[in-house]
């Protein structure tokens, strides 16, 4: 187990100046430079992805499987960091953000097998038969199901912040709560109409982020502003299609992939994730052959967005490392 903080190097956004009440909104970032295309998937859901231009010929593509309600967007500063190296890939899970809600809209539509389709088609498009596979939170069951369905594709695979079961079993601080989860689900769905103004309008709040870092769910060191774009996407999530994704994800388990995963993998996870802790990211570790952990001290299940520096820093290491 590795534990530490790197300074130097290419610097990270500086951190939100604190102060009391509500802060101003913090002006918008540059856009990031991803073209979005659009794919027809296996069961003729249209499914939108996005580019980074190779950077030269040959470039070696990185797929980032996002987080559930991560935009694109949460992968910026491994982006802008990498993309001299590496053409990147990514994409909307079927019903989020600009991808459309498979048709018919039945529970099974939004299982996890089902995002690996779509990632295939996406694939195929792009005519990309190599790569890594990058995943943060949700992403990272979706990885290992990719890794599982997709025999020969990934180089290696990049792990942040994930689990391999059902993430609601697997929280340490809320022992229970898988049990608990199918019904609170359900009844979210029925009351989604009222739970997405609700949502929207707190994550409007100039203070949110505070409240957020004293319940524990966000580090002291992530910026306001990469807080602030992170946050005006989701407030126009389909939360009841986020909900079939959700519920789909709490019946998924890869446990059996783990000791399959022969590829150099490299996992990363803070030591005060409460959704997936440093323990259960320990125990993956052990069970993959070539694996290789960083435990970052104060990081949440937002790392790579409170240590942009440090997480880029060390994939960049770990590619070169496997000559990746």
């Amino acid at each position: 187990m590795v534990s530490f903080k790197l300074g130097g190097g290419r610097q990270a956004p500086p951190p939100s100046s604190p102060g009391g009440g509500r802060q101003a909104s913090p002006p918008r970032r540059p856009p990031l430079r991803m073209e979005t295309r659009r794919v027809t998937s296996f069961d003729g859901t249209e499914i939108a992805y996005r580019v980074t231009q190779p950077p030269f010929e040959g470039a070696k593509a990185v797929v980032l499987v996002n987080g559930l309600g991560g935009p694109y967007l949460a992968w910026r500063a491994q982006i802008e960091y990498l993309a001299d190296q590496y053409r990147f890939i990514t994409w909307d899970y079927r019903g989020m953000y600009a991808s459309k809600r498979p048709s018919p809209d039945a529970p099974d539509a939004y299982a996890v097998a089902r995002h690996v389709g779509d990632l295939e088609a996406i694939l195929a498009a792009e005519g990309v038969r190599h790569g890594s596979l990058m995943a943060w939170s949700m992403g990272v069951q979706v990885a290992l199901e990719a890794f599982r369905r997709l025999p020969g594709f990934a180089a290696n695979l990049v792990l942040l912040n994930g689990t391999h079961r059902p993430p609601l079993e697997t929280m340490g601080s809320l022992p229970g709560l898988g049990r608990l989860f199918p019904p609170l689900v359900a009844l979210a769905a029925r009351a989604h109409t009222a739970a997405a103004r609700v949502t929207r309008r707190t994550i409007g709040q100039a203070d949110a982020v505070t409240w957020l870092r004293r319940l524990g769910l966000l580090g002291k060191t992530l910026d306001g502003e990469v807080f602030a774009e992170l946050v005006e996407p989701f407030g126009e999530v389909d939360l009841e299609a986020f909900l079939r994704n959700l519920r789909a994800l709490g019946t998924h388990d890869a446990e059996e992939v783990l000791e399959h995963v022969e590829v150099p993998t490299l996992l990363i996870t803070g030591d005060r994730d409460a959704f997936t802790p440093r323990a259960l990211v320990q125990s993956m570790a052990r069970r993959i052959p070539l694996a290789e952990i960083l435990v970052v001290r104060g990081g949440t299940h937002t790392t790579a967005l409170e240590f942009p520096e440090l997480v880029s820093l060390r994939i960049e290491r770990f590619f070169a490392d496997h000559g990746f």
